[in-house]
């Protein structure tokens, strides 16, 4: 176990030249996040085909269920708000993402619960399953394979769902959540076909080959973005509850991999309080303080430097299945108005526009250049990516 900081390694103030430099990016990227991050595509496509062997058509058996809990945490448990978002406010159904042990206490013979764990071992997944089989629920598992979770969906008769662990849980998201999401399309909960599929693979392999170690940072967008933020308070607002999804992700991932405090959620709760920041110490205060004649290389080692960096995720898609695009015109003039307020009170303002035609397709193209960017900022600081200290002796100290 380490004592204090030991084994922490790194540097308070960003790198900018270490980005444009393969052979430095190497060796601070030792266990290969970013190469991790760039098999986003490539987990879509062995996941639904992994899902498809798997006999999810029993779930199908007994009808449509009265609710899905999807229970998992961490990036296990972002596979749930996927779900609820890409199924929608019309979805016949309760979608409900739970990240406790166990599972809710009406949960009964009526339901579907979806427990998922990258590791196979987490106790929230594990509890839930085992609750699960229990009450007689209907259970879909899905983890590393020859795990206990795996033993407790066997012992249930339920489909598990083999994943592999080609790379740690927090670059393992889309791994985890085709699987999640083809469990609920053969129960009719959502309409994602083969095609919304290989589109969503194609969407994060362009991004990946954009976001490319080898791609210098003024044409390559993560490694812009990550050098943006560098040295602020990152907030991260989503435009829609798709977009949301994706901000949180991106506060996950700049937490886990940057090391970096962020606030991420839905822009319209932030218009309802939070957007008090933009006026704060952080924000307005600071930055009417600014000399425009410094040198931004000075840095300021004293911390007072530090200001409020707002990353917009705007999703202007309609759903199909809607009857008007009236929420979708809130959620715009909602996302100018914040981006007016920012401009005025001279926070800077990064903004990432969703592009696709499917609900999955345009997540991916929210997700995969932020996902870089966290991994970018890290690097840049001389951090590790994949070797975070204090995750390790969290476990250890909480004998998980």
């Amino acid at each position: 176990m380490m004592d204090g900081t030991a084994g922490v390694r790194g540097h308070r103030h960003a790198d900018e030249a270490l980005l444009d430099d393969s052979d430095a990016l190497a060796e601070h990227d030792p266990g290969g996040m970013l190469r991790f991050t760039a098999s986003a595509g490539a987990q879509v496509r062995e996941s639904a085909a992994l899902a498809a062997e798997a006999n999810l058509s029993v779930l199908a058996d007994e009808g449509r269920p009265r609710a899905v809990v999807i229970a998992g945490i961490g990036t296990a448990g972002r596979t749930g708000d996927v779900l609820a978002t890409v199924a929608g406010p019309r979805c016949p159904v309760p979608v409900i993402p739970h990240r406790s042990a166990g599972v809710p206490g009406w949960v009964g013979a009526a339901d579907v619960v979806i427990a998922v764990s990258a590791s196979g071992r987490s106790p929230e997944a594990l509890g839930a399953a085992e609750a699960a089989h229990r009450r007689g629920a209907r259970l879909v598992a899905v983890g590393a394979p020859d795990s206990r979770l795996q033993s407790v969906a066997e012992r249930a008769r339920a489909p598990f769902i083999p994943v592999p662990r080609r790379a740690p849980a927090r670059a393992s998201l889309w791994a985890l959540t085709v699987p999640v999401l083809l469990a609920a399309r053969t129960l009719g909960l959502v309409k994602v076909n083969e095609a919304d599929l290989a589109e969503t693979a194609a969407r994060l392999d362009a991004d990946a080959d954009r976001c490319r170690p080898t791609a210098e940072s003024f044409v390559n967008p993560a490694k812009s973005l990550a050098l943006g933020l560098a040295g602020s308070v990152p907030i991260v607002w989503g435009s829609s509850p798709l977009a949301t999804v994706a901000a949180r992700r991106f506060g996950d991932t700049l937490s886990a991999n940057a090391r970096y405090p962020v606030v991420s959620g839905a822009l319209g709760e932030a218009g309802r309080g939070r957007v008090g920041l933009l006026d704060g110490v952080f924000g307005g205060l600071a930055e009417g303080e600014r000399d425009i004649f410094a040198d931004p290389g000075d840095g300021d080692d004293d911390g007072d430097g530090t200001r409020l960096r707002l990353v917009l995720l705007r999703d202007g898609g309609l759903n199909a299945e809607d009857d008007t695009d009236e929420p979708f015109a809130v959620e715009e003039r909602r996302a100018d108005a914040v981006q007016t307020l920012a401009e005025r009170r001279g926070v800077r303002c990064d903004v990432v526009t969703a592009e696709g035609g499917s609900a999955l397709e345009r997540l991916a193209s929210l997700v995969a250049v932020p996902d870089f960017a966290a991994v970018y900022l890290a690097l840049a600081h001389g951090l590790d990516p994949m070797a975070v200290p204090a995750i390790t002796e969290m476990k250890e100290l909480a004998n998980q």
